[in-house]
């Protein structure tokens, strides 16, 4: 049985929180995003992966293209800058792609899920008249 699209949120959420927000070292919140892109190139594209599951899931839930494509922008502008040594360590702490991503995912849902409310209380009080 599929999972429904609380369960793929709360999964999606929790991935976030590991990827971006895991750890806080001297008020500082960071996750292991931030850790394995202290590996060349090989951390940044095991990351960028990680990143990428984030948004084929949120593809699979109906996000909007809208939503993709920014999802896409965040993630390519953090698996790049993320690449240079040094800078894109520090980039990584400050940008958090994933919670980005996380973000655009829960505000599409729900703009669906009013959507859905508003169609269904319309029905109803038609229904009624």
């Amino acid at each position: 049985m599929p999972p429904t699209t609380e369960q793929s949120v709360a999964r999606l959420k929790q991935l976030e929180k590991l990827l971006d927000r895991q750890f806080n070292v001297a008020g500082i919140n960071f996750g292991i995003d931030s850790v394995i892109g202290l590996v060349p190139v090989v951390g940044d594209l095991l990351t960028g992966a990680l990143g990428f599951y984030l948004i084929s899931e949120a593809r699979k839930l109906g996000v909007s293209r809208w939503a993709l494509t920014q999802m896409y922008s965040n993630l390519g502008i953090d698996v790049t800058i993320g690449a240079i040594p040094i800078v894109g360590d520090v980039f990584d702490l400050a940008f958090k792609s994933n919670s980005k991503n996380l973000k655009l995912l829960l505000r599409d849902v729900e703009k669906r899920e009013a959507k859905v409310l508003r169609r269904t209380s319309r029905a109803q009080r038609l229904k009624t008249s």
